[in-house]
């Protein structure tokens, strides 16, 4: 911050001409950001939220007093609890997550969310992704602002150190709440903040600002190598965003391969591709045989390679071999595992049917066709990947008639009986899943 800049001042110029929502935590550092702008001279549309993690005994007394200095200073506050999911990366990073997950429910279209991160929080997440061996994308830290939900995060305090912070809720009489797991240095974080820090900083006093500006600097330069993983990964798409093509990103450099991966995986808002499996993808998904199937799997998701082309989506379970159940199509079917079975356009099947899962050996006889042909040998030349064909429902007459496979194969004898009576079979998957297929 500039010398004789009013930390209002160096805060209001680092805001878009937006709505403004303040994450108050109730520590310091979030009470100082609530605080001047409440009180600064031209004042634009303010509120703030209040997430309750729940997890700690006084959760709901700190939440009544943000309350209390809100109602204090004009400020409407919305108090949200959130849902902590633990899936297995640490005690901060699901408080976190869950944190996120309801500031985007809360946020209104073109909103800014403000939270309070500063120079020193920079600094000991570095230091954090460092011992992690996080590549640039990782040192990059904090960013100065992204996208949430409908609207956007905005962090203007990130050149301002801790110590100044505290200055201006020391001049202003601000009090705060001091969460006593703050002290605890069994959390890396406190750690680095109590004990690492304090002693660089006795060698370097300045430690904090250059640690903060490598982190600048790595952002920098990730910035110019994302605009060229995204080009790359254009690339390579195809008309499903889970699936690009295996011969493009095989013909990359390898260090280049994995940041496409990573890019790709992000894009589609699914757990981050660890750097380790990114880094071992050109022999494991993308130079093997072409009738193999590899795949890296991790956090619930796998990657897989099949034919030409690599697939990522979220790991799911076969249908149950046993499944099976009678249906009119009268009303729309639930399917174990995700995904819904509908006759549009007429209101019932012309004949008693059952809707079950594969069991092998299923014929069918296609429009146009003489004979059956084995429904395995369809899907396969209608590219349809084997844990996608494990996934579909088949429709059957109770005699044992095969008349679909999902909507992508419908028998001759249905296919008539559907255009006569205008009718359409639709199979609606609600995600999608990869996994291994059953054995035949």
């Amino acid at each position: 911050m500039r010398s004789g800049t009013s930390l209002t001042d160096h805060v209001l110029a680092r805001l878009p001409d937006a709505a403004l929502c303040v994450g108050l935590s109730g520590g310091v550092d979030s009470v100082v950001l609530l605080h001047l702008l409440a009180h600064a001279p031209t004042r634009r549309p303010l509120r703030a939220i209040h997430v309750n993690h729940g997890v700690h005994a006084e959760s709901d007394s700190w939440a009544e007093r943000c309350v209390q200095w809100c109602s204090r200073w004009n400020v409407p506050l919305t108090v949200t609890r959130a849902c902590v999911v633990h899936r297995g990366t640490g005690v901060e990073a699901a408080l976190r997550d869950a944190r996120y997950a309801a500031f985007e429910t809360q946020l209104q279209p073109g909103e800014a969310l403000l939270t309070a991160h500063h120079l020193d929080d920079q600094a000991e997440t570095l230091l954090l992704r460092a011992l992690r061996a996080s590549g640039i994308d990782g040192l990059g830290a904090i960013p100065t602002e992204r996208e949430l939900g409908a609207g956007r995060v905005i962090r203007p305090l990130l050149d301002i150190n801790r110590a100044r912070l505290h200055d201006y809720a020391l001049e202003h009489a601000l009090e705060w709440i001091e969460d006593p797991s703050n002290a605890d240095a069994g959390y890396d974080r406190n750690f680095l903040r109590h004990r690492v820090l304090p002693l660089l900083r006795e060698r370097w006093p300045h430690a904090s600002a250059a640690l903060a500006g490598t982190a600048s600097l790595c952002r920098r330069d990730a910035a110019l190598l994302y605009a060229e993983d995204r080009r790359l990964l254009a690339s390579a798409a195809t008309l499903d965003a889970h699936v690009i093509r295996r011969d493009v990103l095989a013909a990359l450099p390898v260090a280049r391969q994995a940041r496409v991966l990573r890019h790709w995986v992000a894009s589609l808002g699914l757990p981050p591709l660890p750097g380790h499996l990114a880094e071992n993808a050109e022999a494991t998904l993308l130079h093997g045989r072409r009738d193999a199937q590899p795949q890296l799997s991790w956090a619930g998701v796998t990657m897989r390679a099949w034919r030409d082309l690599l697939h990522v989506g979220r790991a799911c379970k076969p249908l149950p071999a046993s499944w099976e159940t009678a249906w009119q199509g009268d009303a729309p079917l639930a399917v174990p595992g995700g995904g819904v079975l509908q006759l549009e356009g007429t209101p019932a099947l012309h004949v008693p049917c059952v809707v079950h899962a594969r069991r092998g050996g299923e014929r069918i006889t296609l429009h146009g066709r003489l004979h059956s042909h084995a429904l395995k040998h369809v899907l396969q030349d209608l590219h349809v990947p084997p844990w996608e064909r494990e996934r579909l429902p088949l429709l059957s007459t109770c005699e044992g008639e095969l008349l679909a496979a999902g909507d992508l194969v419908v028998s001759h004898g249905f296919d008539a009986w559907l255009r006569d009576h205008g009718a359409r079979l639709r199979w609606h998957s609600t995600s999608t899943c990869i996994d291994a297929p059953r054995r035949r």
